[in-house]
């Protein structure tokens, strides 16, 4: 299963909804709100998640997560 922290990196940036994240980023509602909501996350294109990567300063690992399943 994949977790995403994109909420914990909004937090940390002090971004406060989607709408600034997406003028921050370029990024469209539909790829952000996946990483938001944690749904789809195996849809995700690797460049939507570069993007955020380079924007926060952070490593992918640090965005996405695999948890595996018990």
């Amino acid at each position: 299963m994949l977790k995403s922290n994109l909420r914990v990196l909004m937090a940390k940036h002090r971004i406060d909804d989607i709408t600034e994240l997406m003028e921050k980023s370029g990024l469209s509602r539909n790829s952000i709100n996946k990483l938001y909501r944690e749904a789809n996350l195996e849809t995700i294109k690797l460049e939507t998640l570069f993007k955020l990567c380079d924007m926060f300063q952070c490593k992918l690992s640090d965005l996405i997560e695999y948890v595996p399943e018990e």
